[in-house]
């Protein structure tokens, strides 16, 4: 078989989140075209994605937020020892594209923001957690649950803010690189940035436990974090 022939092997199967999907399925076609153990993805909310490894779906691999992995290995449905971290994603804010973009580059400034906001986009994963968090630190999340907008399980958030649900959104970075209809104003400003770690484990039911882990090392190799940027996330 040519080293660039794949058709003979049987995929891996993967699961992710939304917020690594493009850079997952990046990464997937970058093995496939020289002939390593490929790697077919899905691709769904978070919440979901550790439901169905929970439920013993047949998957090698799964791809969350580190936290959510951690469970998933303590409950016995991932390899403990088979987790690695691979990127580092910051939450960002944006506006409909053509809107007047807000000052966001203080702590302050945000605070004053999601106060003037008519509505608020904000996500199901580890980000939106932490961005009700912050609004509680600031004694403000009762003032603004009038207008905050969750946006269902598998929807960006980029989608609301095109669509004029919200008026402004928060979500990793990486989920509105490429939206359309939307302008990302840019990162929280560092005394409330948002950084959400993306980690790969092996599932317990895969039966290929050395490849599965053969591609997260490959994921988490420096050869990667050019692609890794150019999807808005950092590499470790």
């Amino acid at each position: 078989m040519n080293r660039a022939d794949t058709s003979q092997i049987t995929p891996l199967r993967g699961i992710s989140s939304m917020a690594t999907r493009q850079l997952l399925a990046e990464m997937a076609a970058g093995r496939a075209s020289t002939g390593r153990t490929p790697l077919t993805l899905e691709s769904v909310g978070g919440v979901d994605a550790a439901r169905r490894v929970r439920e013993g779906e047949a998957f090698d691999l799964v791809f969350l937020a580190s936290d959510a992995i951690a469970k998933l290995a303590a409950s016995g449905h991932v390899l403990p020892a088979s987790q690695v971290n691979l990127v580092r994603s910051q939450v960002a804010v944006a506006v409909k594209a053509g809107a007047t973009a807000p000052d966001i580059s203080t702590e302050a400034g945000v605070r004053q923001v999601v106060l003037q906001a008519a509505t608020i986009g904000y996500s199901t994963g580890p980000s939106g957690t932490s961005l009700l968090a912050l609004f509680e630190r600031w004694g403000i999340l009762r003032d603004v649950q009038p207008k905050l907008r969750q946006a269902p399980a598998g929807v960006p958030v980029a989608a609301m803010v095109a669509s004029g649900d919200a008026a402004l959104g928060f979500q990793q970075r990486s989920e509105m690189v490429d939206a359309s209809g939307i302008q990302v104003i840019g990162d929280l400003p560092a005394e409330i940035a948002i950084e959400t770690i993306f980690s790969g484990a092996v599932c317990a039911v895969s039966l290929r436990a050395n490849e599965a882990r053969a591609v997260l090392a490959d994921f988490a190799s420096a050869d990667r974090d050019e692609v890794k940027r150019r999807n808005g996330m950092a590499p470790f």
